[in-house]
């Protein structure tokens, strides 16, 4: 079976763009737009956030557009519905990313098979500890063929990045900093060093670079050392304060590749 993520880094091996959104926000229904929208710009994979009432690993911005988002009536069926309709027009891939709870409220199997046949391509559940992936899940994501992506950070060790390149299909998330989400400003040297280390491992998963990319500066240096990087805060904000969705969405993307 033919997966959309591994086909692109089978193809592209670097300068990627992952531009992370919250479905539901602003309004209920631009979960739709902004996906087209998106890849019209020339994003390569689009990640659409499942609303979450606690997302303890998200700074301020995004909190705040999970709350805007679940305060519209957005919830985990209605998304998989939004993603169907999205699949009618979008090529690229759509990963789903959130917490442990929404999933297990909804039935992880019945989440898996219905986010396979709704399109969805992977999922990030940072929450998920990889052993009860590797004994519960795997199986079962294999089966309906979705891309499964843990985070690392700078304090994971060499051991469990190997541990966790072993059990990724697809790619890896490098967490740029100990923090929560959020746009940064530059990155400091230990970043650097620790973006460097992680090239010199040669995993055999391609690895994104997210937190902190805010602009083409911060996009191009993540991309040097990665296969691209993964932009969420930032665009939230814009997505706040957008007049026009669809021209100012892909004028960002733009502007992010240069």
């Amino acid at each position: 079976m033919k997966n959309r993520i591994t086909e692109l880094f089978s193809k592209k091996k670097d300068n990627l763009l992952n531009v992370y959104y919250t479905a539901g926000y602003p309004k209920l229904n631009d979960t739709i737009v902004i996906a087209k929208a998106l890849e019209a710009g020339g994003a390569d994979l689009i990640e659409i956030g499942i609303p979450f009432s606690d997302p303890v690993a998200d700074g301020p911005t995004i909190q705040a557009s999970n709350k805007v988002a679940i305060d519209n009536g957005m919830n985990v069926s209605l998304l998989l519905a939004q993603v169907r309709t999205i699949r009618k027009d979008v090529k690229i891939p759509i990963i789903l990313m959130g917490y442990l709870n929404p999933v297990m409220q909804y039935g992880v199997e019945k989440f898996v098979k219905d986010a396979s046949a709704a399109g969805v391509d992977g999922l990030i559940l940072p929450d998920m500890p990889i052993h009860v992936y590797e004994e519960e899940f795997k199986e079962l994501f294999h089966q309906h063929n979705l891309c499964n992506t843990f985070l690392i950070s700078p304090t994971t060790s060499e051991e469990r990045i190997r541990k966790i390149d072993h059990a990724t299909h697809g790619f890896i998330y490098a967490v740029s900093s100990s923090s929560i989400t959020g746009a940064k400003g530059e990155f400091t040297q230990g970043q650097l060093d620790y973006f460097k280390r992680l090239k010199d491992l040669k995993l055999n998963n391609p690895f994104m670079i997210g937190f902190g990319i805010s602009n083409n500066a911060s996009f191009k240096k993540a991309a040097a050392y990665s296969a691209g990087a993964i932009v969420g805060s930032a665009f939230i904000t814009l997505l706040g304060e957008a007049k026009d969705l669809d021209s100012e969405i892909q004028a960002f993307v733009k502007s992010l590749k240069g």
